[in-house]
């Protein structure tokens, strides 16, 4: 008898003999590689960040394979997920659960097994572990503490969307998600507007209409961008154009799944111009109101009155943040 996991079709009777290997050979374990046991020597102590599949479960290295068998306790953020890659590859390390809702209380336990000589791996749901996960709590922590780390590299949703964007690569800033509400977003958005870099962005299918609308009106809506959903998976889908041509495209439809957004750096002339808008914009708001400032740095840039009023919103918040740190 056999139980299919993704593509492979693995045999119970080996796939319950590699389960049983931790109780028979003490700390010897494995995992199946093309239905075939290997096995896995016990991995050294310490953390291990290990990067795991964004969505094709073939996307894994070999030495990923052996940390996860060889490990004693696996970190993850969502059990079922993880076990999921674990079945394909017959793999019985237990799993422990450690995701932003429960890391201050699952943080010391993990410490106190790693000071205990434990071999901790340490993955996220998908990809790379720290991006956008509460891992890197974790990993400082164990390097306070005196404990090795070390990072078993492979897949990321953010190189594998800069790889097939067709935009420049040579300098890029990841900024995450950005705010869901539309006033904090239009702020984050007028931050970026003059970064001088390749900006790549984590979006919610719910929400990637009302931000790529914001993104065409805060960067303009000429600069170029790649929508990418659903990488390596199944439906994998690359959506290419400017911004305001991509915004008007995914109005018109319903779009699911994990969505990684890569946007053009500015042009050279459109960099100086927000820098001269900046410069001018604190100066007038020194002297008058936001309305008024805007008017007078508009008519002076010939920039849209739309982008200089978000970046006079943002300038203006900085403000009062400052006051308060200083009061």
């Amino acid at each position: 008898m056999t139980r299919e996991h993704g593509k492979a079709r693995v045999p119970i009777a080996m796939k319950q003999a590699l389960r049983d290997k931790p109780a028979a050979e003490g700390r010897a374990s494995g995992y199946l590689l093309n239905g075939q046991p290997v096995k896995a020597p016990q991995l050294a102590a310490g953390l291990h960040v290990v990067a795991t599949p964004i969505g094709n479960l073939g996307d894994i290295t070999l030495r990923a394979l052996e940390a996860l068998a060889g490990a004693d306790l696996i970190a993850c953020e969502d059990t079922r997920v993880t076990r999921k890659l674990l079945d394909r590859y017959g793999i019985a390390t237990p799993l422990t659960p450690y995701h932003e809702h429960n890391a201050a209380k699952a943080r010391p336990q993990l410490l106190a097994r790693l000071t205990a000589g434990a071999a901790i791996a340490l993955v996220s749901d998908a990809g790379t572990p720290l991006i956008s996960d509460p891992g890197f709590k974790l990993v400082r922590a164990a390097q306070e503490a005196g404990h090795s780390v070390t990072g078993l590299p492979g897949a990321s949703s953010v190189l594998t969307a800069l790889s097939v964007a067709g935009l420049p690569t040579d300098k890029f800033l990841f900024a995450g998600f950005l705010p869901p509400k539309q006033a904090a977003r239009r702020t984050a958005i007028a931050d970026l507007a003059r970064m001088p870099a390749t900006l790549v962005l984590f979006e919610t299918a719910p929400r990637i209409a009302a931000t790529l609308a914001d993104l065409a009106a805060g960067l303009g809506g000429t600069r170029a961008a790649a929508l990418c959903r659903e990488l390596t998976k199944l439906h994998e889908e690359i959506m290419r154009g400017d911004l305001e041509t991509l915004a008007a495209q995914v109005a018109a439809r319903e779009l699911r799944g994990e969505i990684v957004l890569v946007v053009a750096p500015p042009p050279d002339e459109e960099r100086a111009s927000v820098s001269e808008a900046e410069d001018l914009l604190r100066e007038a708001l020194k002297r008058c109101s936001v309305k008024d400032a805007v008017s007078e740095v508009a008519e002076a840039t010939g920039l849209p009155r739309r982008d200089v009023y978000q970046r006079a919103l943002a300038l203006a918040k900085q403000h009062e943040d400052a006051d308060g740190a200083a009061g």
